[in-house]
């Protein structure tokens, strides 16, 4: 029987942190958060568990591709592309989910608040749906996912019952909503940190040195 390694943190690995780099003492210093958002990322992508006929591993990694990818992280869309492939995914899947992803990128977040005193900031913005040769190749249950992932990422104020209709009528179970919900919440949590991260890493802080007083 073999058995399974986990991978290395992933925070880690996207912001370019080895051991002895500045910023791995600044993850240091908040031990308990890389633990925990590490923990997030094993749970939801390599859980030591996944029942047949549950949210497929090659699902999730597949959202996570097109998450990260519309957000524009694209190093983060390729280490999850990178676990599509060791899925045994065809090529035909990778290729569709960069096509798509290309199509759904934004900016947002848009949505309208209900009429009252937050109206002002309605933002009004696309909405985006996958393509006919897209839905063809990912199938319905994907499209569906990846249509409400994109929805949950850029129009998360204009989310409604009737959209969690579309995932139960596309073939998700209600224990499955509630856990891709929580992957499109985690790669946001995972997308602005790694950004921050990488900025930090490109313009480090400048080190204040201290001054002598002045002469009297």
């Amino acid at each position: 029987m073999t058995t399974h390694t986990p991978t290395p943190d992933v925070i880690d690995q996207l912001s370019g942190i080895a051991p002895g780099h500045p910023l791995d003492a600044i993850r240091a210093a908040r031990a308990q958060a890389r633990i925990h958002s590490q923990q997030s990322y094993l749970a939801l992508f390599e859980p030591r568990l996944l029942a047949a006929g549950d949210f497929t591993s090659e699902e999730r990694f597949a959202i996570a591709t097109f998450v990260t990818a519309v957000q524009g992280q694209a190093q983060a869309s390729r280490f999850y592309a990178g676990g599509v492939t060791r899925q045994d995914a065809s090529r035909r899947l990778t290729d569709a989910l960069a096509v798509e992803a290309a199509a759904g990128t934004a900016a947002g977040p848009y949505g309208r608040f209900p009429a009252g005193t937050l109206s002002r900031e309605d933002a009004p913005g696309p909405s985006w749906r996958v393509s006919d040769a897209g839905r063809t190749i990912l199938g319905a249950r994907l499209s569906a996912a990846l249509e409400h992932a994109h929805l949950l990422v850029f129009h998360p104020r204009d989310a409604g019952a009737q959209d969690l209709q579309a995932l139960l009528d596309a073939g998700w179970s209600p224990t499955d909503i509630v856990t891709l919900s929580q992957l499109v919440a985690f790669l946001a949590f995972q997308v602005r940190l790694v950004t921050g991260l990488q900025v930090l890493a490109e313009h480090p802080a400048p080190v204040v040195s201290k001054q002598e007083p002045l002469a009297s």
